[in-house]
């Protein structure tokens, strides 16, 4: 009889550890849904601005900080696997560059500015890594469980797809007032050997990672990166090459001869034509691209568990 109740308690003790196991292997379920905010830097690799020197083709080597500008966001974020997310996001990221804060000289002399305020939307799947929950080092066993230490830390890369609507404005050499780059279309865009005119809602493809702590299962923190690879060259409202300065004053005013090319003249020749009669560089052709850092914060909604109806007797 002895040998029987020690055989069914230990029964019941390695059951039960197998159904805590299992309940906290599918504790995640609870915490499916969270919702973000983000706020942070921006920064703009193209053809405008860069450091002291001739540009590198759009990677952090060519970053200029003082043309750091801010970016916030808003989203979800929907757990299918513990290791996988899809998340949606709403950005407003400012954009900035100026060619006045290089001193490499053909782009300082060049003299051209802008700044862009985007609206983006990402939708995103993300892949990676949660960590085991962590206890305090203050805890002390069998206390309640809200002295326990709920952090946990987990790490995600991700990619995907967005959206995002822009509007490039320069500002203006005699009065420093701020216009629409696009109106004045600054390289002949529509014109005869001009390019295409460039529209205000183009696509990317965010690259990104974040590394995140959760405190009590429902608070989070994080330090994002996300880096966009555009298919637009005319963020910075520039991207080919310079045009007939005759041909937009009378097609499109002065002021888009001025936008055009504020030269400093500094450099003979500078924004001319060639011998053969090619028009000058404004912008090489590599599409734009940008980036943010931000800190992250977030709530977790808990799923709750739906209590039975009760049958309630008529009598």
């Amino acid at each position: 009889m002895r040998r029987i109740l020690y055989i069914i308690s230990i029964s019941l003790f390695v059951g039960n550890i197998a159904a805590q196991r299992s309940t906290r292997a599918k504790e995640w379920l609870k915490y499916r849904n969270e919702f973000i905010f983000g706020i942070g830097s921006s920064h703009f690799l193209g053809d405008l601005g860069g450091r002291d020197k001739i540009g590198q083709d759009y990677t952090p080597a060519d970053l200029d900080l003082q043309s750091t500008r801010m970016a916030v966001s808003a989203g979800h974020r929907y757990k299918i696997k513990k290791w996988m997310n899809v998340t949606n996001k709403l950005s407003y990221i400012a954009l900035y560059g100026n060619d006045a804060l290089t001193n490499e000289k053909y782009r300082n002399n060049r003299n051209l500015n802008f700044k862009n305020n985007l609206f983006e939307y990402t939708g995103t799947i993300e892949f990676g890594y949660v960590s085991s929950r962590i206890k305090s080092k203050y805890s002390v066993k069998r206390t309640l469980t809200q002295r326990m230490s709920n952090r946990t830390w987990s790490a995600f890369a991700y990619t995907g797809i967005g959206v995002f609507y822009h509007n490039p404005k320069g500002k203006v050499p005699d009065n420093g007032a701020w216009v629409k780059l696009r109106p004045l279309h600054t390289e002949g865009q529509g014109l005869a050997g001009g390019p295409k005119q460039y529209k205000r809602v183009s696509v990317n493809i965010p690259l990104g990672a974040y590394f995140k702590f959760t405190y009590h299962k429902v608070w989070t923190v994080a330090l994002d990166v996300c880096i966009r690879k555009t298919f637009t060259d005319y963020i910075d409202d520039v991207g080919s090459n310079y045009y007939n300065p005759a041909a937009l004053r009378s097609n499109f005013g002065d002021l888009s001869m001025v936008m055009s090319d504020p030269n400093k003249g500094n450099i003979a020749g500078f924004s001319s034509p060639a011998a053969d009669g090619s028009p000058a560089v404004r912008g090489d052709n590599n599409k734009d691209t940008y980036f943010t850092v931000q800190v992250t914060a977030g709530y977790v909604l808990k799923k709750r568990n739906r209590k039975k109806a009760r049958l309630r007797s008529k009598f």
